[in-house]
């Protein structure tokens, strides 16, 4: 059903784009960056996290992790990542295809800094073998364009 949320979400709010559907798992950063010969930064991924009583998404890049000091002054709080069993209830995307799309209903979005370096990104379409390319500026247009500082990329990046 995920897939099909995505599929109909960006049908609406973005007839443009195209869910790429592979044979070969994007489950994850790795697999994904491979599948599509791209760098594993350029893969967007999407973290489900509640920081106090605030769940949101924060879509970073994939090689990216997030950074006590940063997030706790970006969010006001010290972030938790969500269980499996939770993200799925909370966005009807299993682990592996979380992405921004096709939500069952409004969840704040915040998209990490980070991804700035990169005019194209990668995202997961709702399913471990779907993606969608998309420009960073689309990404945020369709995001709400609400960006902060949480995450660390890897050194030399």
């Amino acid at each position: 059903m995920s897939l099909q949320s995505v599929q109909a979400d960006l049908a609406i709010r973005a007839p443009d784009l195209v869910i790429e559907v592979t044979a070969d798992s994007t489950a994850t950063v790795q697999t994904a960056a491979a599948v599509h010969n791209v760098e594993p930064g350029q893969i967007a991924k999407t973290l489900c996290i509640r920081v106090g009583g605030e769940v949101l998404l924060l879509v970073t890049r994939g090689d990216a992790r997030l950074d006590n000091q940063k997030s706790k002054a970006a969010f006001g709080g010290r972030p938790r990542m969500l269980g499996p069993e939770e993200v799925e209830q909370l966005t009807s995307h299993k682990v592996g295809g979380v992405c921004p799309f096709g939500l069952p209903g409004p969840l704040p979005i915040r998209l990490d800094s980070s991804l700035k370096i990169y005019d194209l990104v990668i995202p997961a379409g709702g399913d471990t073998h779907a993606s969608v390319r998309l420009s960073v500026d689309r990404l945020a247009e369709l995001c709400g364009n609400q960006w902060v500082d949480a995450c660390q990329p890897p050194p030399g990046a």
